[in-house]
């Protein structure tokens, strides 16, 4: 296997660059730098007052009746994250599925997967592809809205919508010039500039550029990333403001091998824990990807109280990738072979059209705020080019050996597949008095899916309901009951309807919960929940193969969820969350009877996660910071034969923010997975993959 070592060569470069720079911009006339002046800036929060996702866009945490989560700028920042685990990690029951982290992060929330093309959105509307990193350093905040969000983001999953919001130009110019490098060699540097011009300021321009090397420690790894992106928007009058972005980033990395169950007996086992720092595969084994993003939005005030928003979006992921996955021939041994997928041109691309008029209206003692809008959402797929078959190589899970880059040719011709997901909702908030509202909403969806040998169409109504009380203006007590539509996928080539596209599942989910800002104005919550969520199961038929797949089955996830986020007192800032659960699969077909009361598979009954960032009032603008985050053991598949162990892994930080010259200088450390542990970070679909080992990253920061 090829040892990778740490190399100062790019720390030395970065530190080079950036204090040729720093010297550029703060050295007077004579040459000589000026002096260091301490002085504490102004910081952002660990909480915030709104949310821009769903029906519920700028709307208080607490008149929304669902969990919901945000991680503001402040939060990625203390944590020196720029990778979506990384930020979701502090949002209850968020694990890891399938996969590693080396190239893409593949989430489920409460043991359900985030769909990676319909539960992702930028700005609270258009569906991105999450098959490659997003990254982070051009967003403002991240929010989760967890749960069914089929009202107003059509077939969804119910684990919830993860929403990112770009930065944009503010009142206050911004120039700043940022570089991290880690302990294992990667490296990266990131230019933000945002400005106001035009008459009265009235447009407003935010661009981002982000490139580097990226070494994660783990062996036979290397890549690059890069990401460009632009924020407009123009006040063109009193009435129209208009609103655009675009970002295109691009990764290239190594793409490590993930771990097949083992078996023994015909019944699954979870084999020893490799080291943090094993990977499989070569490096030759590339994952490259690329993603473009556009969104126009346009806001029209058509009197006092009503509006109407406009927008269109276009989504678009390219990726060629040398996936593999190794399975045990002999797991006494670690014998095994390494199976290599060859696939070129895997393209994705959603288009999304959206109208929506919003207003206020009175009836009587009752003031209504209406959401009335129709949807409109092309999914298309191309599968690539690939190689027929898979390459397989001998491999050994202890003793691994450096595989020899492989030539395929390229040449069979992949398939297409489109999704059109129609749909006219309307959202009705009530508010009663001061303290009381009620919130109705339905949706009629027209769903379309097509493959080239099958068609499926179908229509559905959805309809959702909420009551909130107040006891007081900073408190909240509310009570939904939801449901939501999700596609089920098409039957693959091991079962007797091989080919047939299921029905889309009605799933329901209910919720009772509490938010307040009552202590030192943290946003606490808590909610009880249960989702009872319709699944595919076998059932036996005449021919051959013996078993069909059908919609039969049904999963219900009953859980308790907590979680709080704010600054206690001035010194004081802290995220937190725990999720206490009991999932079980309640209703299965008759070829399935040994899943029937178990937990479905990358379940954890329990996830807790703490970071808090304590500001020292001695030593202005010094601050240290630390995380921990658990999760709990989780079956590897729905007859729950194995378990992978729980894990708890520790984070350590440091920033220190000061002025240089009259300009911001932040300076910061941070340490993830702190102990070096091994763990199992993912589980499900019959796969395994590790956890990252420890990292350092230091990072400056230079406000110009």
């Amino acid at each position: 296997m090829r040892k990778l070592t740490p190399t100062l060569r790019p720390l030395a470069l970065a530190a080079a660059t950036l204090c040729l720079s720093v010297q550029a911009q703060t050295a007077p006339a004579g040459g000589t730098l000026s002096e260091v002046t301490v002085a504490a800036d102004a910081v952002g929060s660990f909480t915030s007052s709104n949310v821009q996702v769903g029906a519920f866009r700028d709307q208080d945490p607490l008149d929304v009746p669902l969990t919901n989560n945000v991680l503001t700028r402040e939060v990625l920042d203390a944590q020196g994250t720029n990778t979506l685990h990384g930020a979701l990690r502090n949002t209850a029951g968020v694990t890891h599925a399938q996969i590693g982290n080396s190239t893409y992060d593949n989430i489920a929330i409460r043991g359900i997967l985030v769909e990676n093309r319909g539960n992702y959105r930028l700005n609270g509307s258009l569906p991105i592809i999450n098959l490659i990193d997003t990254p982070l350093e051009n967003k403002e905040r991240v929010e989760v809205l967890k749960g069914a969000s089929s009202l107003y983001y059509g077939l969804v999953p119910p684990s919830g919508v993860v929403n990112f919001v770009t930065k944009r130009a503010g009142s206050t110019p911004v120039t700043s010039l940022a570089t991290s490098v880690n302990n294992h060699g990667g490296v990266d540097a990131h230019v933000d500039i945002g400005r106001r011009f035009g008459e009265d300021d009235s447009m407003g321009l935010r661009l981002n550029a982000v490139a580097g090397k990226q070494e994660t420690g783990i062996s036979n790894y290397d890549g690059d990333r890069q990401l460009v992106s632009a924020a407009y928007d123009w006040k063109v009058n009193r009435r129209f403001t208009l609103k655009a972005d675009v970002e295109h980033y691009r990764k290239d990395v190594s793409e490590q091998a993930a771990i097949t169950v083992p078996t023994v007996g015909g019944v699954a086992v979870v084999p020893p824990l490799p080291d943090n720092k094993t990977n499989l595969a070569g490096s030759w084994q590339r994952y490259s990807a690329e993603a473009t993003n556009y969104l126009l939005r346009g806001d029209v005030v058509l009197s006092d109280d009503w509006s109407l928003v406009l927008e269109a979006g276009r989504a678009e992921t390219v990726r060629d990738r040398r996936y593999s996955s190794f399975a045990f021939s002999n797991l006494a041994t670690g014998d095994g072979n390494l199976s290599i997928l060859f696939n070129n041109g895997n393209r994705f691309v959603n288009n999304n059209q959206r109208v929506e008029v919003m207003g206020r209206l009175r009836t009587g003692a009752v003031e209504h705020e209406l959401t009335a809008g129709y949807t409109q959402n092309e999914r298309w797929a191309y599968s690539g080019t690939t190689a027929g078959s898979s390459a397989t190589v001998a491999q050994n899970y202890y003793n691994p050996v450096d595989i020899a880059p492989i030539d395929r040719v390229i040449a069979t011709t992949g398939s297409i597949s489109s999704i059109n997901d129609k749909g006219v909702y309307v959202f009705d908030r009530m508010v009663l008095s001061p303290r009381w509202q009620v919130m109705t909403g339905l949706r009629a969806s027209d769903y379309t899916s097509v493959t080239t040998t099958t068609r499926y169409t179908a229509s559905k109504v959805s309809p959702n309901a909420s009551v909130l009380y107040k006891p007081r203006a900073d408190t909240s007590l509310y009570a939904s009951y939801l449901e939501g539509l999700e596609e089920t996928g098409v039957v693959n080539n091991v079962y007797f309807n091989a080919g047939e596209i299921l029905p889309p599942s009605v799933n329901k989910q209910y919720e009772v919960g509490l938010k307040t800002r009552a202590w030192n104005k943290v946003l606490a919550q808590a909610a009880l929940f249960q989702i009872e969520r319709p699944q595919t199961t076998e059932v036996r038929s005449g021919g051959t193969p013996a078993t069909s797949r059908i919609v039969g089955g049904l999963t219900r996830y009953r859980g308790l969820e907590l979680s709080a986020s704010g600054e206690i007192g001035p010194r004081f800032a802290m995220v937190g969350s725990a999720l206490l659960m009991d999932p079980e699969i309640v209703r299965v077909g008759s070829s399935n009877t040994a899943e029937l009361g178990k937990a479905p598979e990358n379940t954890p009954r329990q996830t807790l996660s703490l970071f808090g960032e304590y500001r020292l009032q001695d030593v202005s603008g010094l601050s240290f910071n630390a995380g921990a985050y658990h999760v709990g053991e989780r079956p590897v598949n729905n007859r729950n034969q194995a378990y992978v162990s729980s894990y708890t892994t520790y984070s350590l930080g440091a920033r220190y923010r000061t002025r240089w010259d009259g300009h911001k200088v932040t300076l910061q450390a941070n340490i993830d997975n702190l102990t070096d542990k091994d763990y199992w970070l993912a589980a499900g679909g019959t796969l395994l993959s590790t956890g990252a080992p420890r990292t350092l990253r230091v990072a400056a920061k230079f406000d110009l």
